[in-house]
């Protein structure tokens, strides 16, 4: 089987394991918010990977810079959102320090990739 280039990178790789870890605690969401933050926060979480997969098809270091802007925001969004489910109680402290760190990393992640293909320009 082919292996396409976003995944090999361990951004996508990593922003891919949050997708998994967000629909895992969206599991205990009260049922009243299935179409409220549960939605949202999956929504934003894959739109990380997402951006970044669709990022490394275009033809230009730019646009592939621009991809990574919008992946950037996606990830802030999850953030926001896990901070209200925080707030909200529907997470826990260690569960919200453990996403945070892994957002971070992920965004850390991205910025380096976004001034690689920059400085290719």
């Amino acid at each position: 089987m082919y292996v396409f280039s976003f995944e090999k990178l361990e951004v996508w790789q990593n922003a891919r394991g949050l997708i998994l870890d967000i629909y895992k605690l969206t599991g205990k969401f009260p049922s009243n918010e299935l179409f409220g933050i549960t939605s949202q926060i999956k929504r934003s979480s894959s739109s990380i990977a997402t951006n970044i997969a669709e990022g490394t098809s275009r033809n230009s270091n730019k646009d592939k810079a621009h991809f990574l802007t919008i992946s950037y925001a996606s990830a802030m969004e999850t953030l926001n959102h896990l901070i209200i489910a925080k707030d909200l109680n529907y997470i826990s402290d260690i569960d919200y320090i453990e996403s945070r760190e892994k957002i971070e990393k992920i965004c850390n992640q991205i910025n380096s990739l976004k001034k690689y293909y920059l400085s290719k320009e």
